[in-house]
């Protein structure tokens, strides 16, 4: 699928940074750079995100897949399985993140942390304060504060990607683990 709104030309120096660090210039930033204000503050605001430390790197990108499998957004977890192999992250309970409810391979903080980022991308949003009682009890508050910006970050992302009709540039096949595809929940009602 191309995306729905056409690429615009970046600046040369900032390709070649592109390029250079990631193999290929990503979609996203291309469609975005169409209004370059708002590409600019993108790119500012998503290297702020990448700095922060308060949770652990695995969580905050296992959390970010689990986003982007329920919106949809097969760009955020090709560019996440990349992310995963360039921090040394588990690639098996990588490539199991969009059907982690199924699989043995996470610890139940893992499990926490898919759940509570599955919780708020619903709309309206299902956190509960158990669930947030726990991660608190856990994370700290630094941690569980960064933790919800984040989710609303990969929230962002994932949803102007899909909006935009960007889809899969090829990232994880450096990493050799098939693109996932979350597996359809089977509901209790049937």
């Amino acid at each position: 699928m191309a995306p729905r709104i056409p690429k615009a030309e970046l600046p040369a120096e900032m390709a070649e940074a592109l390029a250079r660090q990631l193999g290929s210039v990503p979609e996203p930033v291309e469609v975005v750079f169409n209004q370059p204000a708002v590409a600019t503050s993108n790119l500012e605001f998503s290297a702020k995100v990448a700095a922060w430390d308060q949770v652990d790197e695995s969580l905050k990108t296992f959390s970010h897949m689990a986003v982007a499998a329920q919106v949809g957004c097969s760009w955020c977890l090709d560019i996440n399985y990349f992310a995963a192999l360039n921090q040394n992250l588990d690639l098996d309970k990588a490539s199991q993140v969009p059907n982690w409810r199924d699989s043995e391979v996470f610890t139940p903080l893992e499990r926490e942390v898919m759940e509570y980022s599955e919780a708020m991308t619903n709309t309206p949003p299902t956190v509960t304060d158990e669930l947030s009682a726990s991660l608190l009890k856990q994370l700290g508050a630094a941690g569980l504060v960064e933790l919800t910006v984040f989710i609303g970050f990969a929230n962002l992302s994932t949803r102007v990607n899909t909006a935009h009709g960007i889809t899969s540039q090829g990232y994880s096949e450096a990493c050799q683990v098939p693109l996932a595809v979350k597996r359809p929940q089977v509901s209790d009602a049937g």
